[in-house]
């Protein structure tokens, strides 16, 4: 390890974090934050399935049930799962491509503070009037009618969460574009930059959506707009569009890193090269593409007609296609190969015959007649649960186990990883699949309650026992990273043996500067390649020299902190109250004020010189 993560390593300061551009830094704010609101939306949860436990529950109120709803959803979509996966994307990517960290730096570092003030802003709704209560998708004629501020935090909150998503999307598009390593072609890539690489494109296209459609409500909200208000010529089927717009490529940007990070695992721990790669690749492409083309599947219900209904159904079941290509290559990559049943190799191997459970009610769900009967019942949860907790939660549990040697240098206990994994695998399926056949029998979704002798009973008490077991796997992964930190215990660089890609070359965690000198990629699975060639490293493609890195900042903390009390200033502005326009005028002169610091300040960076780079080697300081 260098002297570097000697002394700054995990016990950095807390300025050192809130002012760094460091791509891996950046990837612990992500985990942690992300952490942190995956734990908020699992508390929300299991409130949910203590009140739906009995029949005529009284555990929760109906208005406090119906913000518990909208607070779940949106939390684990926006603030938990999205910030997971730019954990990773952070972690790995620059890595895996043999870059010294992303092309934009600051902006890296504004995308994480935009997400995690505007998450904090969502949050702070339940302490000042009340939670958004509209459900996670906010349909325009519930939120239209809701009083007080619950839906503007929501607007508001994620329209700076998802204006950090965005230029993460962009600068991690612009990075895999231009900053690969040489040698490192687009067929040479790792799956994992692969699914990065195609998500990022959907970011691109698919929240702009989502933002236009949040500026509508907002304006509707704020200043009488009439866009939603049906009463006053609007059309609340305008804002499903929009949303859906977004919100079915949102699945895939959170599903195909998830694919990515089991494409990673499988072939680690089979000992084999990931099969058929040239597929792995198109399919990943081809499911971003038909990602857009069947939003609509989500409104079958809303009288568009037979024939648009009929397209949206082919183009739904025209995506199972390339997914089904996806899990016959990761069997067959596991075929013959010689396995080792890691904790992250678990969560891979439950994930496939999970995501097919998803899939295959998601077939069901595409054939419009069909979802006439199943649509809002609890058969549509049961499926989405299906795919995002069996597809992104499964990922995103095996890869902070499969990552984190890499990331902090010290290895999660295996016992206990596995022992959480059997508590989340059984309680997961305890938890939905049961929700299917309350679905058919005709549970609806988002009630608060539900009446004896339904034939109910019996299936939700199953289905919030289960949630129980997920609580208490995730206490015990909790457990397991405490007493791992704790231990301190260090790793070498491929802590896993048998590591294929060139960030298992390099150091756990990795020095500032990630590699000394730039690899010379020679083919797919570039550090295996050299490992069977009998050398030690990496090739290197230039000699060692003076590395330029860029200085650490505090402005995008202040750039996104002034959006964040304008926010305020915006919202309280419309009750007249006196002191809302001058926190408004404040918050933004706090932005734009930092925007132009950025632009006038002489910030060229640092240089790291070759002789430091040698004196580190031997322990010496970089």
């Amino acid at each position: 390890m260098s002297s570097y993560a000697q002394k700054k390593g995990f016990g950095a300061t807390v300025w050192d974090y809130m002012t760094t551009v460091d791509h891996k830094k950046i990837a612990i704010l992500y985990l942690m934050a992300g952490g942190f609101f995956f734990l908020v939306g699992g508390l929300e949860a299991l409130i949910i399935r203590i009140q739906l436990a009995v029949p005529n529950n009284d555990f929760v109120s109906a208005g406090l049930y119906n913000e518990l709803l909208t607070m779940h959803g949106t939390t684990m979509i926006f603030l938990a799962a999205m910030p997971l996966i730019f954990a990773f994307m952070n972690a790995v990517v620059p890595l895996q491509i043999g870059a010294r960290d992303v092309a934009f730096p600051f902006v890296n570092s504004l995308g994480f503070w935009l997400f995690f003030l505007g998450g904090v802003f969502l949050n702070l709704s339940w302490f000042m009037g009340g939670a958004p209560d509209a459900g996670w998708t906010s349909y325009a004629s519930l939120s239209m009618a809701s009083p007080g501020h619950g839906i503007d935090f929501y607007v508001l909150g994620l329209q700076i969460a998802g204006a950090g998503t965005l230029i993460g999307g962009i600068n991690f598009l612009v990075t895999i574009i231009n900053m690969r390593a040489p040698g490192m072609t687009y067929m040479r890539m790792p799956l994992f930059t692969w699914t990065v690489f195609v998500t990022s494109a959907l970011i691109l296209f698919a929240f702009p959506a989502l933002t236009v459609g949040l500026f509508l409500m907002l304006f509707d909200r704020m200043f009488g707009a009439n866009f939603f208000d049906v009463a006053n010529g609007g059309n609340t089927i305008i804002w499903e569009h929009f949303f859906w717009i977004f919100g079915h490529p949102e699945v895939y940007i959170l599903v195909l890193p998830a694919f990515g990070i089991f494409s990673e695992i499988i072939p680690h721990f089979s000992r084999k090269r990931l099969f058929g790669y040239s597929s792995m690749v198109f399919a990943t492409v081809l499911i971003g593409f038909l990602g857009f083309m069947v939003w609509a599947h989500h409104m079958f219900t809303v009288g568009l007609g037979p024939i648009a209904n009929a397209i949206f159904a082919v183009a739904t079941m025209a995506i199972a296609v390339p997914t089904g290509i996806k899990i016959f290559n990761w069997l067959l990559t596991m075929w013959g190969g010689s396995l080792r049943f890691t904790t992250p190799m678990l969560y891979a191997v439950a994930f496939i015959p999970t995501f097919v459970a998803g899939g295959v009610t998601g077939i069901m769900l595409a054939s419009a007649a069909a979802d006439y009967q199943f649509h809002d019942t609890y058969f549509v949860v049961a499926h989405f649960h299906y795919v995002i907790v069996g597809g992104v939660v499964f990922a995103l549990l095996a890869g902070t186990h499969y990552y984190w040697p890499k990331m902090f240098g010290t290895m999660l206990n295996d016992f206990l990883g596995k022992i959480a994994f059997w508590l989340f695998f059984i309680g997961f399926h305890l938890t939905f699949f049961i929700q299917h056949f309350l679905g058919l029998m005709g549970m609806p979704r988002r009630v608060w309650t539900f009446l004896p002798g339904q034939g109910f009973e019996t299936a939700n008490l199953v289905s919030s026992i289960g949630a129980g077991f997920m609580g208490v796997a995730v206490i015990v992964y909790v457990i397991n990273i405490i007493v791992t930190q704790a231990k301190g215990v260090k790793v070498d660089n491929d802590p896993w043996g048998d590591g294929r890609t060139i960030e298992w070359a390099i150091p756990s965690p990795p020095p500032f500067y990630n590699f000394k000198q730039t690899p010379l990629i020679r083919g797919l699975d570039a550090y295996w390649l050299e490992k069977m060639e009998g050398n030690k490293g990496l090739t290197p493609a230039e000699p060692i020299g003076d590395i330029h890195m860029p200085n650490n900042s505090i402005l995008p903390f202040f750039i996104s902190l002034g959006l964040f009390i304008a926010a305020f200033g915006a919202m309280y502005h419309v009750d007249d109250k006196a002191w809302a326009l001058p926190v408004l005028i404040i918050g933004m002169l706090i932005t734009l004020g930092s925007m132009f610091l950025r632009s006038v300040l002489d910030d060229h960076g640092y240089h790291v010189h070759k002789e430091d780079l040698m004196d580190d080697d031997k322990g010496g300081k970089a």
